[in-house]
């Protein structure tokens, strides 16, 4: 998803270059907007602002159709349901024929295999992080041991409750 945010931010400054001087005003601080979530977007000023983006520009209003389903892929359980909203989502992510969406589709298919593991294994990177972290704790505190056995039984330790 973070990166589907830099591919918006590359939308919109594409779009932005294409827009008439009067229509650029809309475009203006209007990048937090479109990556925020949209119930999220609370000041009245803003919802306008972006309620007028999207009506006056097809591409960023389809971009964000494809945020909110590129989101949804995540949350199935099913490889099969999942690998034909994938294959759904490129194919309509395709069609906008911008450059950058392209190249994240590409990205996708690439790592097609370990999205569609997330349906078997809905493992989320904060745990992975948290566990990170905990190891180096224990090789910042056992610095000097050049006992590799002695480092593992450490980290065996630090997980075992």
């Amino acid at each position: 998803m973070a990166n589907f945010g830099r591919v918006i931010d590359k939308v919109r400054n594409s779009e932005y270059r294409k827009a008439s001087e009067q229509d650029k005003a809309v475009y203006k601080g209007a990048k937090y907007l479109l990556l925020k979530n949209r119930r999220n977007v609370r000041r009245k000023s803003h919802r306008q602002q972006l309620k007028e983006l999207l009506a006056l520009n097809e591409v960023i209003n389809t971009v964000m159709i494809l945020k909110e389903k590129l989101k949804h892929i995540w949350t199935y359980r099913s490889k099969t349901w999942a690998g034909k909203t994938l294959d759904h989502w490129c194919e309509l992510a395709r069609s906008l024929k911008h450059p950058s969406v392209t190249g994240f589709v590409r990205m996708l298919e690439r790592y097609r295999y370990g999205i569609l593991n997330h349906c078997d294994y809905p493992i989320h990177t904060g745990k992975l992080e948290g566990v990170n972290n905990k190891i180096k704790v224990i090789k910042r505190k056992a610095y000097g041991f050049h006992d590799l056995r002695y480092f593992t039984l450490k980290i065996y330790q630090a997980f075992s409750h």
